[in-house]
Formats: C-alpha cells, structure tokens, sequence
C-alpha cells in the first residue's frame, strides 16, 4: 500500500512539474487574445465588427480628438462628439440640408491640441442660391465658437457637392468639391466646381498652387475621398456617371496640376493631357466610392450603391488587386477611417433616403484590419 502511494505521488509531481514548463504553451492553447486593440489601446478578445454607436442621423464623417472622443457630422446641421457611446450635439446653423448637400467634411487643424480649431464642409443658400463653403470653429468641449469662413462660393447644387477635406503633410487644407452638376466647370480651372482645392489653413492661396488660385487638380466629377499614404502621395476617389451610363466610379492617384478627364474621358480612355484613373469600375458596376484610408500599403474606401468596403494594393506606387469586403452586410458606407488604435472605423449612410433603414441605422462600426487581410 506505501509502494503504491509513493508511486501515485511521484507521478503527480511529474505531471505538476510538466505543466508547469509548458504553462505558457496550456494558457496560449486555451485563453489566447485576440492580437486588434481597443480604441483605449487594451487587448480586445474578437476580431467580428462591433457597433460602436447607434441611432445616427446620416452621418457624414468622422475624426478622433487626441484625448479619443470622436467628432461626427450629421448633414442636418449637427456635430456629434461621442464618448463611450454617449453623444453631445452641436448646432451648426445656416446649414442647407439639401439632396446630396448639407453639413459634410471635418477636419482637425494639425496644430488642435494648441488653437482647438475644427474645420466644416457645408451647404448654404440664399434665397434660390445654394453654395458650399468651408469654416472655421474654435471646439471647446461640446461648443464651438469664433465661426470664420476660410473659403465660400463653391458652386452647390442638391447633387455633386464633393465635400471631403483633410490637411495634407504639407500643412495645406485640401477640399474636394463637385460639378454641381454643369460638366463643364470641371474643365475650368477658374471654377471651384469640379476640383480638389489646395488652401492655407487661413483660407489664402499658397503660392505653389499651379493656377495661382484654389485649385490643386480638375476635371473631377463628383471627388469625396482624399488619403495621403506614407510617401505622401494623394489618392482620390471619384464617382462616375449615373443614369443610364452608370459606373466608371474612379480611384485617381492625385498630381498638382494634372487634369483627370471628366466629363471628356471615361474608363480606360486617354487623351493627350488628361490623366486616366488607376482603378475604375467599368460600366457594369457601380461603387459610388466616398470615403478613404491608407493602411500597410492599401487604399480603403467606403461604397455607398456598391454597399461595400473596397482595398486596393499600392505598394508599388499603382493601384492593383482591387478586393471587396462585408458586401451588403451593413448596408450603404459613407466613410472609413483608421483610428488612433489601428482599427478601421465605418460610418453607415442608410437613412438619406436612397438606402434601407434597418434597426439602429445609421452606426459607427469597428472593424479589426485583420478582416481584410492588411
């Protein structure tokens, strides 16, 4: 009987004594986390999409504050700042909710966390005319105040009302705008339609623009995504026709100076002096490409008919390999954006009339890179 009680101790302190060298190995097998973080930088244990927000009203972009709130616009006249799925609205008045118009892109001044100034997009009107112009807001919590227009008159219309607009690695507030609608104000480099517009943050022109005035690049269609990737190379998204001709929705690598075609060439068509798109759509499909993000050598951006996220490989300096990801899943996407914590944030566009609305529409989502491979 003591034999074979020495034995069964001997064996359970071989076997404690086994578990204990490979007790790295047991916890990994059975409890390792997820690699993605959180937006507070802690290990997350899923990599599926969370809802980070519900109950938008068409969201239109988004940006994180240094301290991780998030500012949102709305199109009808509201900036949400969100906090841990609690939201503050601010009213922006005089803004003209029309068709594809309203309160649109956001932008944070690369110097926020000293002058706390925010950047707005929006449509206005005056009697029977509608223009776009961009201002200038002093954020203070949930208030803002010290409005200044930086830059007005961008001809506005209820369609092709562009929208988007970032600071560059240059320091310069690039915009993209639409043709309203007139395909000729695209080829005009006098006009503001049509562009993408390169400014000073105080709303003068820098004296390397190639016109001598606003704008960057012309001959765009209807531009609402702009993303530098870390060459500092500008790519662009651009929506094609619509109607009967729809599609030749376009990603365009963006030079000073060049002109990208519109309403002259579609496709892979040329012309002498006109730049053709790195990736297009075709004639058979239609992206209506909006927002865009770079991450490890990929543009992403956001469809709205595609209804889809869109990553195309440009680790060569051209675009390639063009894939889509959560297809029909959450509906129309306005925007994609990478977060302070390495995660792709997605805002839907489901409640402006040309989506379908389903329970909680429109929302924010969090989604892990790894879902795309990048």
């Amino acid at each position: 009987m003591k034999k074979i009680t020495l034995i069964i101790f001997i064996i359970i302190i071989i076997l404690a004594a086994a578990g204990f060298a490979f007790r790295e190995k047991l916890m990994a097998q059975f409890f390792k986390p997820n690699t993605s973080t959180t937006q507070n930088g802690k290990a997350s244990t899923s990599t599926k999409p969370e809802i980070v927000i519900e109950n938008l009203d068409t969201p239109w972009e988004l940006a994180f504050l240094p301290e991780g709130d998030m500012l949102v616009t709305e199109r009808d006249g509201k900036v949400l700042r969100i906090n841990a799925g609690s939201k503050d609205s601010i009213i922006i008045s005089g803004v003209a909710n029309r068709g594809e118009g309203g309160l649109l892109g956001l932008a944070l001044d690369p110097n926020f966390s000293e002058n706390k100034y925010i950047y707005l997009y929006l449509t206005t009107q005056n009697s029977s005319i509608i223009t776009n112009q961009v201002e200038r807001y002093t954020l203070d919590g949930s208030s803002v105040s010290d409005r200044t227009i930086i830059i007005k008159d961008i001809p506005g219309s209820t369609n092709h009302d562009g929208g988007r607009i970032a600071f560059g690695p240059d320091g310069k507030l690039y915009i993209t705008t639409g043709d309203v609608g007139v395909e000729k104000n695209a080829q005009d480099t006098n006009s503001l339609a049509g562009k993408i517009l390169r400014i000073n943050s105080d709303g003068t022109i820098p004296s390397d623009n190639p016109f001598n005035n606003a704008t960057y690049s012309y001959g765009h269609r209807n531009a609402q995504g702009i993303i530098w990737d870390e060459n500092g190379e500008l790519w662009a998204t651009e929506h094609g026709r619509s109607g009967a001709q729809t599609g030749y929705d376009e990603l365009n690598k963006i030079v000073a100076g060049n002109n990208y075609g519109w309403p002259t060439i579609q496709g892979n068509e040329t012309k002498e002096g006109m730049v053709a798109p790195q990736i297009h759509s075709g004639g058979s499909e239609t992206w209506a490409p909006a927002g865009i993000a770079y991450l490890n050598n990929h543009v992403m951006f956001a469809g709205l008919r595609g209804e889809s996220i869109y990553a195309a490989d440009i680790s060569n300096g051209t675009a390639k390999d063009l894939k889509k990801y959560l297809s029909s899943v959450y509906g129309r996407l306005r925007t994609v954006i990478v977060g302070p914590d390495g995660m792709l944030y997605i805002l839907t566009n489901n409640r402006d009339g040309r989506g379908t609305a389903k329970s909680g529409d429109d929302k924010i989502i969090k989604v892990s890179p790894e879902t795309f491979g990048i």
